[in-house]
């Protein structure tokens, strides 16, 4: 009879395999060394020559050069005022801020994104000379892109009151049985007509002429000069279509602030400076307020 051999664990190994098999996964396991150029690689039989391997770079969507974002000189910022500017409230240095309306086309398919912020603040707070008004001296110097600080200087083109803001945004006729609100036309601040969501725009002095069309928050078009007016068409080359939220292409000067002037645009020196006056008591800009700032060049 033979006697029964015990069978062997197929788990477990044999004493002697043990070092071989370490050995193995050391090799299977080891992390791969990543060598970048003219790194030394010794062969083991051959005497130690140089590898060049190419340079691995990992791409790095945070690197200041991919993140850094130009805006060229002309661009137009369409603004919402964050919280209310009085004279009698505020002082001299206090933060003034806003929020951009409309996605800003850069060219080359790059855009501030709608959202962005506006800030600045307040420089001057001067009663007027005959006592009759006050005159504010602001400066919006900064555009804030996630956490990207794009330092501007900027003038102010125009700015309308926060009721007029609105007033652009609703049709002036209210929709029949067999009218789509969102076809409905409505009147930009300045007097451009647009025809509804994706619709043209048309000239507040020609109803023949394009000057641009409705897009998601707001209207892209090409700057328009304000005939008798200081109000410039495109500057520096910069001609491309600009975001305009709810202003005309031609919107120049102030709508709907009774009283209240812009004296110093800031386009001359002292650049970047807005001087608002108020031809009869204190100046108050109601939070909500629109503006349209352009992007100066300070050299010029």
């Amino acid at each position: 009879m033979v006697a029964n051999r015990k069978r062997s664990n197929p788990r477990f190994l044999p004493a002697e395999c043990l070092p071989l098999t370490m050995l193995c996964a050391t090799l299977i396991f080891a992390p791969r060394n990543v060598y970048s150029r003219n790194t030394e690689v010794n062969t083991g039989s051959a005497p130690s020559r140089r590898l060049h391997l190419p340079n691995l770079q990992t791409r790095n969507d945070e690197s200041p050069e991919r993140n850094t974002t130009f805006i060229p000189v002309g661009t137009i910022l369409p603004v919402r005022l964050n919280k209310t500017i009085s004279s009698n409230k505020n002082r001299p240095g206090e933060e003034v801020t806003g929020r951009i309306m409309q996605d800003v086309p850069l060219g080359e398919g790059k855009k501030i994104r709608k959202g962005s912020k506006v800030a600045g603040h307040i420089v001057e707070i001067d009663p007027e000379p005959a006592g009759q008004g006050t005159r504010v001296t602001l400066q919006f110097d900064k555009v804030i892109v996630g956490h990207q600080e794009i330092t501007i200087a900027t003038s102010l083109r125009a700015i309308a009151g926060f009721m007029s803001v609105l007033e652009a945004q609703t049709p002036p006729i209210g929709p029949s049985e067999s009218d789509v609100y969102d076809w409905l036309t409505t009147a930009q601040i300045g007097g451009d007509v647009v025809y509804g969501k994706g619709g043209i725009v048309t000239s507040a002095d020609n109803s023949d002429q394009i000057v641009g069309r409705e897009v998601y928050g707001g209207v892209l078009g090409r700057v328009m000069a304000k005939e008798g007016s200081m109000c410039r068409g495109a500057i520096n080359g910069n001609d491309q279509p600009q975001a305009f939220w709810v202003f005309s292409t031609s919107a120049c000067g102030t709508y709907g602030l009774e009283h209240t002037t812009i004296a110093h645009a800031g386009r001359t020196d002292p650049k970047g400076m807005i001087v608002l006056v108020s031809d009869r008591g204190p100046l108050k800009i109601v939070a909500g307020a629109g503006m349209l700032l352009r992007v100066n060049d300070v050299d010029k």
